[in-house]
């Protein structure tokens, strides 16, 4: 399952002024990469941020997991307007959800380029999963990653002094792999190392 941010810092550029913004480099990876994923593994997508601004009500599951799944993602994202704020928590949570991870095996991959700024706790829920599902791989890609100045007050700010995104904590707990991107190739290559990635059970 690909849990994507579409909040409203993905239509920004980052460090770099005159470089694309960061849902367009996003959607140029995509198209690189799920061509080569999408024959030989089932993809779903699930995307968060996209509503009213200053909203954390914007998690849309766009479709479970199904086969050939290339093109239906890239037209999503395509059409996708970022905005709205971070609930990457609650996004990974319903993604579990729909996977049925208390009893099935399952990989989340996480495309995030900031932390939580919706109330949740990245540490918790890892820690929730990692007790309570058969199997359940998190992977985050960190994807220019800003620094939220307005996560100062929650309890899990600060955990990661190398500038990860807080979301790190998800990857860590359930065995997966935190990857930090700035580039489309590196986006391009991570996305192949986690969606592509093997699935035992």
């Amino acid at each position: 399952m690909l849990v994507f941010d579409g909040s409203a810092s993905m239509a920004e550029v980052g460090f770099d002024q005159t470089a694309p913004t960061r849902i367009e480099d996003a959607r140029t990876a995509l198209r690189r990469a799920l061509p080569d994923i999408a024959p030989v593994r089932r993809v779903g997508l699930l995307t968060y941020g996209p509503g009213p601004e200053g909203s954390c009500d914007g998690i849309n599951l766009k479709f479970p997991p199904v086969a050939d799944a290339a093109q239906p993602i890239i037209d999503a994202i395509d059409l996708m307007d970022p905005i709205g704020l971070t609930p990457l928590t609650e996004a990974v949570a319903e993604a579990a959800r729909v996977l049925n991870h208390t009893t099935t095996p399952g990989i989340i991959v996480l495309v995030t380029d900031g932390n939580e700024t919706c109330g949740g706790r990245p540490c918790a829920l890892g820690a929730e999963l990692a007790a309570t599902s058969a199997n359940l791989t998190v992977h985050v890609i960190g994807f220019r990653v800003v620094a939220d100045p307005f996560a100062w007050d929650s309890p899990e700010a600060g955990i990661y002094a190398d500038g990860s995104s807080i979301a790190r904590c998800i990857s860590d707990q359930t065995g997966g792999m935190y990857v930090a991107t700035d580039t489309v190739d590196e986006l391009t290559k991570a996305l192949r190392q986690t969606l592509g990635c093997a699935l035992l059970g």
